[in-house]
């Protein structure tokens, strides 16, 4: 996962904790309702993020792979 990924889905998490905050949803049609819109804050920000610098935001990259590359730099800038 890329930098903006992981802050993208804390977007979401802060986004919805608020919403249901706000609202007091009681069901669980109401939460997953505040879930959804939670998540579309998010995606609106994706959105914008990805048409104002023509890059896409999400990676094919997850977190162990990011481990392992970022290791294997390290081992690299040590090597003298």
């Amino acid at each position: 996962m890329t930098n903006a990924e992981l802050i993208l889905n804390m977007l979401a998490e802060l986004s919805t904790k608020q919403i249901s905050e706000t609202t007091n949803p009681e069901s669980f049609y109401e939460h997953s309702q505040v879930a959804q819109q939670g998540g579309e804050v998010a995606k609106n920000a994706k959105l914008e993020l990805e048409a104002k610098t023509g890059q896409k935001v999400v990676s094919p990259l997850n977190a162990k792979q990011g481990i392992l590359l970022n290791n294997n730099t390290d081992n690299e800038n040590n090597i003298s």
